[in-house]
Formats: C-alpha cells, sequence, structure tokens
C-alpha cells in the first residue's frame, strides 16, 4: 500500500481475527508467551506471528497469539478499529506488538509528529489500560529496497534504502523511547543481512513487502526479544533453505538476542539513584526507571520509602545504602546498591583532605579557607540542604582563598568545595 504526504488512497478495509490457543506439551523450562500483534500487511504477510509460533515450538516453548493485521493500516486507524480495541480490552497479554504503516515513520518530522506519535501513544495507553504488565513491542520494520519512489521527490531521503530505513530506525526508537517501550529489531536484521550477505534476498518482488527469508528474519528478531533466547536453538526453519535459515539465525542472534539489553532499555525497570552530602546529611536523589514503589535502606538501621528521602547519619563511617525500586501492581523489582562515606564533623570523602584550615569560625563577613589543591568552584548550603550560593569566582592570595559572606543571615552554614579533578570537600561553618 502505497501513501502520499497530502491524503490516503481509498482504502478497502478487510478486518479480520485470528485467535489460536495452542496447549502442547513442551520442555520444563519451556516459556509462554501471550502475544497480541497490531499491525497491517508486514505483518500479515506469510503470517508472521504463526512462524513465530513455530519457532518457539521447536524449542519446547509456546506462543499464544492473535492479530489484527488489515492491510494499509495505520496506527491511527487501530485506534479506532472495532477489533483492535476489542483485543486490546480483553487484556492479559504478555506483549502487545505495534507495526505503523511502512512509510509514514520515514515521513518529515512535521508529519511524523502529527501522523505517527500521537497515535503510537493513544494505542500504547490502551495496552496499558488493558494489560497494565504488558510489555508494548514496536516492530522496527526496514526501508524498501531501493526506497521510496513515490515520495522521493516530496523528501530526498526517501530516494535510498538507507535514507529511509535510517529514519524508520530512528522514529521507532523514539517511539520506545516516549512510551517506555521495547523494540523488535527486526530492520538492525535486514540492514546486517543486506551488508554482510547481500545474495540472500529478504523483499518480495514488489520490493517493499518480505519474502520468504524476509518474514523469517522477522521472526527470528521475534522470538529472540519475546522468549530471551537464542534463535540459533530453534530447529524450525519455515520454508528458507537450511544455509539461508543458519545464517539468519545467526544474525539475529548478534543483533538481538546479544543486545536485549538495548532492546528492553526503555521498557525495564531499574534501580537507581546519585547523592549530595552535606556535612552528615545525605540527600538522595531517585533515578529508577519504571518503578512505582520505594524501600530505602540507609546502611545504619534506618529506612524510608520517599522518592527522594534525606538522611542525616549520627556517626562517622561507610555505609551501604540499598534502594529496591518495585512495580508492585506487576511484582517485579530491582536493587542497586552504593556505599556512602560519612563523617559527623563536617568533612566528607571523597578529597576531605584538602581543606587544612577555615578561619575566622565563626565568621562575621571575610571566610578564608586553604586547600592543598586548586580550588575550581565552591557552594554554600543551609542546614536543611538548601543551596543558597554557587559559584566560581573565588579570591585568591597565595594558596588561602576568601569568600564575602557578609549577605549570609546569622546561622550554621556547610561550605563545599570542588577541585579541578570534581573532588569535593565540605567544612562547616557559623555565621554571625
Amino acid at each position: 500500500m502505497t501513501l502520499t504526504f497530502n491524503s490516503f488512497c481509498a482504502l478497502r478495509i478487510i478486518s479480520y481475527l485470528i485467535f489460536a490457543l495452542l496447549f502442547s506439551t513442551h520442555a520444563v523450562d519451556g516459556k509462554t508467551v501471550r502475544a497480541l500483534f497490531i499491525g497491517n500487511s508486514y505483518t500479515d504477510v506469510n503470517n508472521l506471528p504463526e512462524i513465530v509460533k513455530q519457532i518457539a515450538l521447536s524449542t519446547g516453548d509456546t506462543l499464544i497469539y492473535s492479530k489484527n493485521a488489515p492491510g494499509g493500516y495505520t496506527f491511527q486507524m487501530h485506534t479506532t478499529n472495532a477489533t483492535t480495541i476489542s483485543l486490546l480490552q480483553a487484556g492479559n497479554w504478555d506483549y502487545v506488538i505495534l507495526q505503523e504503516q511502512s512509510q509514514l515513520p520515514s515521513f518529515p518530522d512535521n508529519d511524523v509528529a502529527i501522523q505517527v506519535y500521537p497515535y503510537a501513544a493513544a494505542l500504547d495507553s490502551m495496552v496499558k489500560a488493558g494489560s497494565p504488565c504488558a510489555t508494548t513491542l514496536f516492530y522496527m520494520t526496514w526501508g524498501r529496497q531501493n526506497g521510496d519512489a513515490t515520495n522521493c521527490q516530496f523528501f530526498p531521503p526517501l530516494c535510498t534504502y538507507f535514507g529511509m530505513d535510517s529514519l524508520l530506525q530512528l522514529r521507532y526508537t523514539i517511539m520506545a523511547q516516549d512510551n517506555h517501550a521495547a523494540i523488535s529489531p527486526v530492520a538492525k536484521v535486514w540492514f546486517k543481512i543486506r551488508a554482510d550477505f547481500p545474495a540472500l534476498n529478504l523483499y518480495a518482488s514488489d520490493g517493499s513487502h518480505p519474502n520468504n527469508n524476509g518474514s523469517f528474519a522477522a521472526a527470528c528478531s521475534f522470538y529472540s526479544v519475546m522468549f530471551g533466547k537464542n534463535p540459533q536453538l530453534a530447529t524450525y526453519n519455515y520454508t528458507v533453505t537450511a544455509t539461508d535459515a543458519a545464517t539468519i539465525k545467526t544474525v539475529a542472534k548478534e543483533v538481538a538476542f546479544d543486545s536485549l539489553s538495548f532492546w528492553f532499555q526503555y521498557d525495564a525497570l531499574v534501580a537507581d539513584f546519585n547523592v549530595s552530602s552535606v556535612a552528615n546529611t545525605v540527600s538522595f536523589f531517585n533515578g529508577s526507571q519504571n518503578a512505582t514503589t520505594y524501600n530505602w535502606s540507609f546502611g545504619d538501621g534506618n529506612s524510608s520509602t520517599q522518592i527522594n528521602p534525606a538522611h542525616t547519619y549520627l556517626s562517622s563511617g561507610t555505609f551501604q545504602v540499598t534502594l529496591i525500586a518495585s512495580d508492585s501492581v506487576c511484582g517485579i523489582a530491582d536493587t542497586v546498591v552504593k556505599t556512602v562515606s560519612v563523617t559527623t564533623s563536617g568533612l566528607l570523602s571523597p578529597g576531605s583532605s584538602n581543606v587544612l584550615n577555615v578561619s575566622p569560625n565563626p565568621v562575621f563577613d571575610i571566610l578564608t579557607f586553604i586547600s592543598s589543591k586548586k580550588v575550581s568552584s565552591l557552594q554554600v548550603f543551609t542546614t536543611d540542604g538548601r543551596l543558597i550560593l554557587n559559584t566560581n569566582k573565588l579570591n585568591l592570595s597565595d594558596e588561602e582563598y576568601s569568600l564575602n559572606v557578609a549577605m549570609l543571615s546569622s546561622g550554621i552554614y556547610f561550605l563545599k568545595i570542588y577541585d579541578d579533578e570534581l573532588e569535593s570537600s565540605c567544612i562547616k561553618f557559623t555565621k554571625y
């Protein structure tokens, strides 16, 4: 199906549903996956889901799938299609695969922003509403064999396979990132096969749709991603010659299976945090992804369930801080452990030995300090952790630095300095 920028051709929509429930005896370590394929002819030609199912069966795994893939369909069309809506609302899917019309994601930025991204987001929202624990999986499709001749005159990058393919890869990556989704990198698999094995043709005679080789390559990518297994384990070769099947499996293994974490990077639940310290008070900044609840253990017997807690340590030492980030609905979690060093005297490592003296303390107006390393910048914090001064404009006399604090209100503050290697030290002082 060919689309132009200005209008879509009249479509004869043939909507149908194929639902297969397969209960087979499989190995003890076999995995069962429920997947819904939403797309168009790139999904329907050669019945891509069925090929994935047969690959899975040959390794002791089971794919239970349904699909809705009318020819020429776009994401926008699927958002109002009764069959698509019904299947999404039925829920209980592990994966929902979304495949846009073959040309649209390669159009100019403004066209994609209007015609693609909003409807990708709408479908993803429908996925999450019906199956809160499902992974939305974008089907990264390929550039046409010789580019898009129909639209080349409007947008030169479409004049070649490489131009069209690079745009498709970019836009599907953006969709995955924007919707916290995963990717089946079919275009990457095709690209490597084209580059390394040019005699292995993946295209049907129209230079757009996949032939049997192309569909098998797509299926191997999907098997790798959805089951997390090496496609070389599969004994099923579809209708592909043994030699070509071995090549395709090897490429899919190298591109999809060997880089699973990359294709799931936007979807994965990841626990992470950074810290900022003022004396013995440590502020924790949560960098976790796709989590809903957080459990902190500060390493001194205290804990918190706040997103971004602050904790004051009562003794000096090195503490193992643990964050468990979880999705309470889906029952998944990730854990990260980091070390925090604290001294109750107000000096934090690393680089605590850099500061030799600070005077006068208490101070009226000019605070002076000496550092064994050149100071590049400094910060001043209140006792509750508020940053009130951040500057690299320092007065230097020999190795002695001075800072005008006359504008500060009376009270206790923390001076944090950074050397050229960005190591920091922190000192407490009192302002009259």
